[in-house]
């Protein structure tokens, strides 16, 4: 009992999800329809890049960029802009878990070892809105971004394009709030949390088989080569040199979006539910999914609202926006305050005042770009 009461407590949107979708079988009953709900293309994607980056992980390849980057600060701002540029940068191509996973308890180590661990509070939080906004700007992002952009079958750039305006905003925000609230001081000993890689010659070759499968997963989103070929090969791949990582992919979240697609699928074959759901969503789909995502996360939001709306690019907007607000709105927020947990003396209540509040700032401030472009 005690093992379920913790699956539920940690996988809370998986079993939300698969509630929803077996309440929706018993409205329009399990057929063949079913397989056609399901966008394979956008699990087959996330699956690769979910081992690519566990494989990358693994080998520790992002501290190492890390390290080196920060190595080169000799002062605390510094320090914290390079950690806030790592997250926001790297997050568009490992995609904002990745990004938080590697560079907080990075973090925390660096400025344990600068002395300042009076900065844990506000860095992570930083790092915690860069990574969900750096995510936005590319497909490979977040999981919202690469079912959108599929769905939509827009051309990269088009994607691009379109958040283009709000990563160039958010990137001066965070670089505004880091001169704003980090005062600055020298800082020495930084260097000594470095680590010497001596890497085999082993080591080095699944860094290429990693760095192949990252450029074959965006072969794909660029529609350049089949989704489940570059899938295929990856998992051989894998299977062949490296088959530890199996285990490390997030395959609660690929399961989340399949029990979603079935509940979407079938909450368009209720009419009157269908209806409804349009009515509500069309037009409004940058408000609503920001709202939706504040208490069911953006990527079930994302799922959500694409079954009743083709304005794609407002979802894309909406989805990403509201990634900022409540500490839910973007699954990745968890992972950074989760890993602020683990601190001795950490201060949770704290944490979350803060974050409430940076991230309110941040969402007001996005909507008010939005408003602005949407209304020239």
């Amino acid at each position: 009992m005690e093992a379920i009461k913790h699956f539920i407590k940690n996988e809370i949107v998986l079993c939300v999800a698969l509630v929803l979708s077996i309440i929706s079988c018993f409205f329009v009953h399990p057929s063949r329809d079913y397989f056609n709900y399901i966008d394979y293309r956008t699990l087959s994607i996330l699956l690769s890049l979910m081992i690519t980056m566990a494989g990358f992980q693994r080998l520790s390849v992002f501290r190492q960029i890390g390290e080196i980057l920060v190595g080169k600060m000799n002062s605390i701002r510094g320090i914290v802009l390079i950690l806030l540029g790592l997250c926001f940068f790297s997050s568009m191509f490992i995609t904002n878990d990745v990004a938080l996973l590697t560079f907080v308890p990075f973090s925390i180590i660096t400025l344990s070892i600068s002395n300042r661990k009076d900065l844990f509070i506000i860095v992570i939080v930083l790092e915690t809105i860069a990574a969900n906004l750096g995510s936005m700007l590319i497909p490979l992002g977040n999981p919202q971004n690469l079912y959108l952009y599929s769905l939509s079958n827009m051309n990269l750039l088009s994607f691009i394009s379109i958040m283009l305006p709000y990563s160039i905003c958010a990137f001066i925000l965070l670089v505004l709030s880091t001169y704003l609230f980090v005062k600055d001081a020298p800082v020495s000993g930084s260097g000594d949390s470095k680590k010497v890689y001596n890497r085999t010659p082993y080591e080095k070759k699944l860094i290429r088989l990693y760095i192949f499968a990252f450029l074959a997963s965006l072969l794909v989103v660029a529609r350049i080569i089949p989704y489940y070929v570059s899938l295929i090969v990856v998992i051989l791949l894998v299977v062949i040199f490296d088959r530890r990582v199996l285990r490390k992919p997030d395959y609660s979240l690929l399961f989340t979006f399949v029990f979603l697609f079935v509940f979407i699928g079938n909450m368009k074959n209720i009419s009157i539910i269908s209806t409804f759901l349009e009515a509500l969503i069309k037009n409004n789909e940058v408000i609503v999914s920001v709202f939706l995502s504040q208490f069911i996360s953006n990527v079930p939001a994302a799922i959500l609202c694409s079954g009743f709306t083709n304005d794609i690019p407002k979802l894309i907007i909406g989805t990403n926006l509201g990634g900022l607000g409540t500490l839910i709105a973007s699954m990745a927020s968890l992972i950074s305050f989760k890993q602020y947990s683990y601190i001795d003396g950490a201060d949770s209540k704290k944490y979350i005042k803060v974050f409430s509040i940076f991230n309110i700032v941040f969402l007001i401030i996005m909507l008010i770009e939005y408003t602005i472009i949407y209304l020239v």
